[in-house]
């Protein structure tokens, strides 16, 4: 009975990835905030992301780009804070091209880099930044880089979307630049992104030649990322990670890392969630979580349907956490609390 029943299952979940039973009405503008039950991907138009303060916005997908936007805020504008030990909460601007900005700072050369990116309609003082800041110096006295892109990321979808590629690079460069005039090593670099900093990460390490040692895509975007070049992939850093919690909404579904992890299936309601908003950020807290704590472990997954229905019994792999020397490959599966530390 219970092998009818995984099965019976199975069968409803692959249907349920099928051509829908009725036509999509792309156009369909939603009322009720934070309800994406309409959303199907690659066919919607409009769906509802978070804001800063996680308060459901709606996005027009097919909202035209700006390209004066997307010129005048790119990733020349990046701003580079860090925070060590020494300044844990109030930060040091670090300038590209300027090395006494570094030598003012309380940067060392021995310690690692951790490098945070947010996403869509955030900033350097946003959630992610912060939570996962504080996890990385709760362990260890690390330079913390939060990368501050508020200028493209508050100016829509489509004109961040296309932005994305140029801010990368641009913080690749700046890395380089960092290494290799004020010192550091690349097997201490953690480059850690939420939603389309993700990709904006995954842009970074691939201008840095894959160097990276490792790569931390949380929940990265899905709109407009599937089968796109410019998405966070496995050549852009020595073991890249990721951590899906809204698939096929507003995070990308496909295992586009050496590991990809799918924590209570990977998709939205997320345990203690009530929308997609809440679902997509919970990866930023599950991570943060893990470098604190180190206790998520999935479970290897022959495909991406049985992670998706949690029924993982493979080989045991720690999720996130902040070792530079962690590797590995496949898809893995786990269930989690609904509160911290999940």
């Amino acid at each position: 009975m219970r092998i009818f029943i995984v099965v019976a299952a199975f069968v409803a979940l692959c249907s349920g990835h099928a051509i829908p039973e009725t036509p999509v009405d792309r156009n369909f503008i939603p009322t009720i905030p934070g309800d994406n039950s309409h959303y199907v991907e690659g066919e919607s138009r409009y769906i509802w992301m978070g804001d800063e303060e996680g308060n459901p916005v709606l996005v027009d997908l097919d909202e035209p780009v700006d390209e004066n936007i997307v010129n005048a805020r790119n990733g020349a504008n990046n701003q580079y804070w860090l925070f060590t030990r020494r300044n844990p909460n109030n930060h040091q601007q670090l300038i590209n091209g300027n090395l006494q900005s570094v030598r003012n700072s309380n940067y060392n050369s021995g310690r690692s880099i951790k490098v945070i990116v947010h996403g869509l309609n955030n900033n350097g003082g946003s959630h992610v930044n912060n939570v996962i800041r504080q996890a990385f110096l709760a362990v260890e006295d690390a330079n913390v880089i939060v990368v501050d892109w508020r200028g493209l990321a508050n100016s829509g979808y489509s004109n961040a979307f296309n932005g994305v590629p140029n801010v990368g690079q641009h913080l690749g460069d700046f890395l380089m630049w960092l290494i290799g005039n004020a010192g550091g090593n690349w097997n201490n670099v953690h480059l850690v992104g939420h939603s389309l900093g993700a990709h904006v990460i995954g842009n970074a390490g691939r201008r840095a030649g894959g160097r990276p040692r490792r790569i931390t895509g949380l929940d990265p975007a899905g709109p407009g990322w599937g089968g796109n070049g410019n998405a966070l992939n496995r050549n852009s850093g020595r073991y890249v990670e990721c951590i899906h919690t809204d698939g096929r909404v507003t995070g990308i579904m496909n295992a586009i890392g050496d590991a990809d992890f799918y924590p209570n299936g990977g998709r939205n309601p997320q345990p203690g969630c009530t929308n997609n908003v809440c679902s997509h950020g919970r990866a930023n807290d599950l991570f943060a979580s893990t470098v604190r704590h180190n206790h998520l472990v999935g479970r290897r997954c022959p495909n991406i349907w049985e992670a998706e229905l949690s029924t993982c019994n493979g080989a045991n792999f720690h999720m996130g956490n902040g070792n530079l020397g962690k590797s590995g490959s496949g898809l893995y599966a786990l269930r989690t609390g609904r509160a911290w530390p999940f």
